[in-house]
């Protein structure tokens, strides 16, 4: 299957991590797509790329001007900010594989061009889920992930271990790790179709049965009057997601035909998530019919806060954020606490007084250098404060 045009879609790769270069090896084997540019930011060779070093570039400009549509897959929201802000200029569609950066600029982005999140990563999985259980008339009360394990202050020496024996980078296995990762998702999630949390941090019901946890979630999400995004921690569980819904009473004997359970709650779930193996028909679908399948919404309700993993001192500098050693994120809502400092701005900032462990961490409490993302939020907030008739900064 080709494009709409019957041409080869010309795509630029930004990113050369697991995600992008395991999209570039299967793009190169594709008859209805092809490799434009692959940007990095590495100097040399990329030993393990999977496909010619002659695709790799460092030039913004050599990818835009070469592609027919970017995927960005960085982990690094100040600069896929950057470049896809580029891309628009260039008139460029954008897919991403990126919660961080969407959760953190993407309403502002989706405001200057066409950007959609794809398949295959937790959100996407669970927006295209959401699409087909919305299609047999269930109810969602849960948009849940599911994760195996947890642990918010992991060791240096235990994530190098990992990250080594797993072939991931350092700060991607941490901010698997300690839950940064899920919460980053979760909080797109929330933005992107509509959803609320139940406090700061989520619940994250921790069980050793799928199926009860997620119902377990759904009751508390009937208690607060409210459809959730969450998870549970579950190291019987697959590692996919779920939505945990009702349906009309007078179908119920139907569903108990076809396994669903009796009800009120019924799980449906997706047991894997295959990344960028799922990235290509994402592509097709937004060029053929113009689908967006997920972004972070007009005006998010929902970020990812900072919150300190040990005792920090004043004078001291965080050189990043998201998978670091010195804090992780938790969701929270932009209401609850309007100065709080998205984890995906913590890079390259210094203390400006001692913080506690726990505590979450403010733009009061900082020096920050000026990026194109923190103005991005910057007006995001406005929009927040608008669209909830806020006239003061919230605290925290």
């Amino acid at each position: 299957m080709k494009n709409i045009n019957g041409k080869k879609l010309k795509i630029g790769i930004v990113g050369t991590g697991g995600i992008g270069r395991g999209l570039a090896k299967l793009i190169a084997r594709r008859e209805d797509m092809v490799i434009s540019k692959i940007l990095t930011r590495r100097e040399g060779v990329i030993s393990d790329l999977g496909v010619s070093q002659e695709f790799l570039t460092t030039s913004p400009e050599e990818v835009l001007d070469s592609s027919d549509l970017i995927v960005v897959s960085t982990g690094d929201p100040i600069y896929s900010t950057e470049i896809i802000d580029k891309a628009f200029v260039y008139g460029l569609p954008v897919v991403t594989m990126d919660a961080d950066t969407q959760v953190l600029t993407g309403s502002w982005l989706s405001k200057r061009g066409v950007i959609t999140e794809a398949n295959g990563d937790q959100p996407g999985c669970l927006a295209a889920l959401n699409k087909e259980v919305i299609q047999m008339g269930f109810k969602p009360l849960v948009y849940g992930n599911i994760k195996g394990f947890l642990n918010k202050k992991p060791s240096l020496e235990d994530m190098l271990f990992w990250a080594q024996k797993q072939g991931y980078s350092l700060s991607s296995v941490t901010s698997f790790t300690d839950g940064t990762k899920l919460q980053i998702e979760q909080a797109f999630i929330a933005n992107g179709l509509g959803l609320d949390i139940v406090k700061t941090g989520l619940v994250g019901y921790e069980t050793s049965d799928f199926e009860s946890g997620a119902f377990a979630l759904g009751e508390i999400a009937q208690k607060q009057n409210a459809v959730i995004s969450d998870y549970i921690i579950s190291k019987e569980s697959p590692p996919g997601v779920f939505i945990t819904a009702t349906h009309q009473e007078d179908l119920a004997e139907e569903l108990t035909t076809y396994k669903m359970g009796k009800g009120p709650f019924y799980l449906l779930y997706k047991p894997m998530h295959l990344c960028f193996f799922e990235i290509p028909n994402s592509i097709l679908n937004l060029v053929n019919n113009n689908e967006i399948l997920l972004d972070n919404g007009d005006v998010p309700s929902v970020s990812v806060g900072t919150i300190a993993k040990k005792n920090l001192t004043s004078g001291s500098f965080i050189d990043k954020g998201i998978g670091g050693m010195e804090v992780r994120g938790e969701a929270i809502k932009i209401t609850d606490c309007t100065n709080h400092v998205p984890i995906g701005l913590m890079n390259k900032v210094q203390l400006k007084r001692n913080i506690e462990e726990g505590e979450i961490i403010t733009f009061d409490d900082i020096n920050i250098p000026d990026s194109l993302a923190l103005e991005a939020w910057k007006s995001t907030l406005s929009d927040v404060a608008v669209k909830n008739r806020l006239s003061i900064k919230v605290s925290c």
